[in-house]
């Protein structure tokens, strides 16, 4: 079944506060410098490319960004800025390369009322863990499925809500998708 990402993005376009939690793009599988100096691969790099242009489409781009500071997860991120612009805000954290899902939850409550779209750019498990605690009970149970699965490199997940990030509880923000790179093109 093809994702209707005008649906999608009209959907997110009526919450005052639309979140991206995204995992980054394909990577290579060892690094000399250990597991954080991992890099993205070419497929990676046409991945974010893809999928920046997707959100671009969908006017989605992010307010503020907040990302994670392993190597993999940066260079996503700069291959994203080239077609984002300078208008995002981006905050760099180690904790979201190794405080687990608890450092997602302290972003959204640092992050101030007057942003309107947010991202996320971090790892698995924690990015498909976070989604779950954050997802709503009354979700589309296939979104939820496919964040039982885990999210595949340069995947993300879309929730919307009109209350701010700060008050957002876990199960009470709408999960609007679960969107691949695939689904982009």
């Amino acid at each position: 079944m093809a994702v209707k990402l005008g649906k999608i993005a009209k959907s997110a376009k009526a919450f005052d506060h639309v979140l991206i939690v995204m995992r980054h793009a394909k990577t290579e599988p060892f690094n000399s410098g250990g597991d954080i100096a991992r890099e993205i691969t070419d497929k990676g790099a046409k991945q974010a490319k893809t999928v920046s242009k997707g959100l671009v489409d969908m006017r989605l781009v992010p307010d503020r960004i907040v990302c994670s500071s392993a190597t993999r997860a940066r260079q996503t991120l700069d291959k994203m800025l080239k077609t984002f612009g300078d208008d995002p805000k981006v905050d760099y954290r180690q904790s979201l390369y190794d405080g687990g899902m608890q450092a997602i939850f302290d972003e959204l409550a640092s992050t101030r009322d007057n942003n309107r779209v947010l991202m996320i750019l971090g790892h698995e498990p924690t990015v498909s863990i976070a989604s779950q605690w954050l997802a709503s009970a009354d979700s589309d149970a296939r979104h939820l499925d496919r964040l039982n699965l885990g999210l595949s490199p340069a995947s993300m997940v879309i929730f919307g809500s009109d209350v701010p990030f700060s008050k957002w509880q876990v199960h009470e923000v709408e999960l609007l998708a679960v969107l691949t790179p695939k689904d982009f093109d």
